[in-house]
């Protein structure tokens, strides 16, 4: 975490934003063009300060980051240490693989109905097709059938 907590990007433009402030009276003497550029650009660099104070401590609260100092006393007054050891016989071991098995042959039965629905659906659109096709071809005869007797009357 640093000697300043995370906030070296606060502490520079922080130190930036002073320093205009300071050089602000002493320049402004020299070009009026400099007092609007005083003006615009030291609220601008406090506005930055501010920003990345705010965000900083934003993310040292999302992630539950602790103050250096406070780090050291809770290490040196509370050691805790656990270990944790489970063992697990070999009936639940089994009884676990069959539920499993279980659990996979219901996927499989799953995924077998939905195989052979869509097997069905696919049977259905290629007989849609076919359906269209036909009446494409019933229109175009009727179309030649129009035309045909359209050239005998002639």
């Amino acid at each position: 975490m640093g000697y300043v907590g995370n906030h070296l990007a606060t502490l520079v433009t922080g130190v930036f934003a002073a320093i205009l402030t300071g050089l602000w009276p002493y320049f402004t003497d020299f070009a009026p063009i400099l007092h609007i550029v005083f003006i615009i650009a030291v609220p601008v660099t406090w506005f930055l300060t501010f920003t990345c104070w705010i965000s900083q401590k934003s993310t040292d609260y999302m992630h539950h980051h602790v103050i250096h100092t406070e780090k050291k006393s809770l290490s040196n007054t509370h050691t805790i240490q656990t270990t944790t050891t489970s063992q697990v016989s070999l009936s639940e071991i089994k009884q676990i693989q069959y539920e499993l098995s279980l659990e996979l042959n219901n996927v499989k039965e799953t995924v077998k109905l939905k195989d052979s629905e869509i097997e069905r659906l696919n049977q259905e659109i290629s007989n849609l097709e076919t359906l269209v096709q036909i009446e494409s071809l019933k229109t175009e005869l009727a179309n030649l059938k129009m035309l045909a007797s359209g050239k005998k009357t002639k």
